[in-house]
């Protein structure tokens, strides 16, 4: 089974529009101010080549069929439908953390769409799950999501102390976000059929990549590099280098794409060095006030954007900060980029996705995650 990768699910035209919009954007920060932009640059590298190492982290373990092999054993495995949507949940968090949401999101809805039709199991429920626990899960690592990197880009955190302090938050978002899904879910009549467990394969290169990555990740305060450096060893071992390897690799990294964003990223970092109209707001909002008027942000200009908007400057509350930009996309597909991808790839594996639906769910989720969340921020003092 073939599944799509991050930029097979955007048309290559709009690829293209993005790479433009992002470096007329640069250019034109760059004419503005060129120090801004230096600084801008300087705070926005290091997230997209972590990104981009582990996306080819996750090329390499779609090829080796791990993600797959998961998918199969949790439908062999499952006594009910219910242990199904559990042991889902806990790998779209596992991945999500890991490898990053857009990863998450391109790489497993086809799995869990396949799964829940090989058990007849409540497909709904997986289906959702796989986009709102994308977003919820990925305040787990700093590599999970590019809002992180971008926010915690000045205080150079290790993966660990980044995990101490905002796993509390990121596995009560997750739990609620997963229950509240899972109960209003319409249920499949037919009991669900055991799946069949196909034969073992060996999965070397794509373990030892995921736990070099994620040892990397925990131990050191920039781990960009060395990341990109074990997706780039990984695809020469698993895919050989050739051209062909070079084209999976950049489908997979999605340049156009990245460019883009990196661009446009940069333009509203040096905005938000030159204008101090961000920086005076968030100085005067608390971290609950904070939180609530990230997660509006991440609806009106994306989450990306408004990171780097809102963090060109020192944060007072950066992890209330990330808690709205990562929890309210939930709120609407606006919020991330991660939507587009689940979007896309859930047509492409039969799917029918519904932004209704979606979008009904997420706003049961998003604002009783995102309070819970913050509670537990403020008990731990890490706001």
């Amino acid at each position: 089974m073939r599944f799509a990768t991050t930029t097979e699910t955007l048309g290559r035209h709009h690829r293209a529009l993005l790479a433009i919009v992002g470096l007329v954007g640069l250019a034109a920060a760059l004419a503005f101010d060129p120090a801004a932009t230096a600084a801008a640059s300087r705070q926005n590298w290091p997230p997209f080549v972590l990104v981009a190492g582990l996306l080819l982290v996750g090329l390499v373990s779609e090829r080796d069929g791990l993600f797959l092999a998961a998918g199969q054993w949790l439908a062999a495995r499952a006594r009910s439908g219910l242990l199904l949507y559990v042991g889902s949940v806990a790998l779209i968090w596992i991945v999500t953390a890991l490898l990053n949401l857009d990863t998450a999101v391109a790489f497993l809805t086809p799995v869990l769409i396949h799964m829940g039709r090989s058990r007849s199991a409540d497909q709904d429920a997986l289906l959702y799950a796989c986009i709102l626990l994308a977003n919820a899960g990925s305040l787990m690592l700093p590599g999970s999501n590019l809002t992180n990197l971008i926010v915690i880009g000045h205080a150079h955190l290790s993966g660990s102390t980044f995990l101490v302090r905002m796993a509390p938050a990121g596995a009560v978002a997750v739990i609620i976000t997963a229950t509240i899904v899972w109960l209003v879910s319409p249920r499949d009549p037919q009991p669900a059929r055991p799946g069949q467990e196909h034969d073992s394969r060996s999965f070397s290169v794509a373990l030892a990549a995921v736990l070099a990555a994620t040892a990397l990740i925990l131990a050191l305060p920039d781990p960009a590099l060395p990341v990109a450096g074990v997706g780039v060893l990984a695809t020469i071992l698993r895919l050989r280098p050739s051209a062909a390897t070079a084209r999976a690799a950049s489908e997979a990294v999605g340049l156009p794409v990245l460019i883009g964003l990196f661009g446009i990223a940069v333009g509203l970092g040096t905005v938000g060095r030159a204008w101090t109209g961000p920086s005076q707001l968030l100085t005067q909002l608390g971290p609950w006030t904070t939180a609530g008027f990230a997660a509006g942000a991440s609806v009106l200009l994306n989450n990306l954007p408004a990171a780097s908007l809102l963090s060109a400057r020192a944060v007072p509350h950066p992890y209330s900060l990330l808690v709205g930009l990562n929890l309210g996309p939930n709120l609407f597909v606006t919020g991330s980029l991660a939507w587009v991808l689940w979007w896309r790839a859930a047509r492409g594996a039969g799917g029918s996705p519904s932004i209704r639906r979606a979008t009904q769910l997420g706003l049961l989720c998003a604002p009783v995650s995102l309070l819970a969340a913050m509670a537990l921020l403020t008990l731990s003092g890490y706001r």
